[in-house]
């Protein structure tokens, strides 16, 4: 009788360490690390400048990810793309204008409209496609 009790403590054992170690992977992938740094001159920065764009991104690219967000809205007074009668005397002032305020900020718009990762090349594609969008 002995026997079969020290076979059966072996086996609760066993199966106690199995679940303890599923246990301690399942912590282990729930407070792993959400990313990694990688410094210029790093191997891992070698295929981050590699996959980085290659040129810049379209007005309706920017638009999209950027501007549409007051722009299709009319947050806080911005004046709604296709909106013919909203975006006339704007464009009246001219694309200088437009694209001055756009890059520097006007009104309640930060400059850039907030995409600190637009280039002004970036900026001014989308206030054209805008333009074109509501003319």
């Amino acid at each position: 009788m002995k026997r079969v009790l020290a076979v059966g403590l072996l086996g609760f054992s066993l199966a106690a360490g199995t679940a303890l170690a599923s246990v301690e992977d399942e912590i282990r992938e729930r407070i792993k690390p959400v990313g990694e740094l990688c410094l210029q001159g790093d191997e891992c920065g070698q295929a981050v400048a590699a996959s980085a764009s290659s040129g810049p991104r379209s007005g309706s690219d920017v638009y999209g990810s950027t501007c549409m967000a007051c722009h299709s809205t009319g947050a806080a007074g911005a004046p709604v793309v296709g909106d013919a009668g909203a975006w006339a005397p704007r464009i009246s002032k001219g694309m200088e204008t437009l694209f001055d305020h756009a890059l520097n900020g006007f009104n309640a718009m930060p400059a850039k409209g907030g995409c600190a990762s637009c280039s002004d090349e970036e900026i001014t594609a989308a206030v054209e496609h805008m333009v074109e969008s509501s003319q």
